[in-house]
């Protein structure tokens, strides 16, 4: 007779290192603002998906897409400031 093993040890048991580390949930922080003016971006432009713009959608969409293109370079500045030997720019 086999017995009824639990496979709850084989799920659970890689749970420790599978789990995100300080170094990344720190990476996921600083690249927020991004994440949000891209969910932004992409708000504003599902909403025209089943209809013609408007002059307000459009401009809703263009303020949506400069907010998430200044969030990336405001990352990109940060992160290669931060990488540059000597602090030099």
């Amino acid at each position: 007779m086999n017995p009824i093993v639990t496979v709850q040890d084989a799920v659970t048991a890689f749970a420790d290192f599978m789990e995100p580390t300080n170094a990344e949930l720190d990476a996921i922080e600083q690249e927020m603002p991004l994440i949000l003016a891209d969910v932004d971006l992409l708000d504003a432009q599902i909403v025209t998906l089943d209809r013609a713009p408007s002059e307000l959608d459009a401009r809703r969409i263009r303020r949506a897409r400069r907010r998430a293109l200044a969030a990336r370079v405001a990352l990109l500045n940060r992160t290669a400031g931060a990488s540059l030997p000597g602090g030099a720019a």
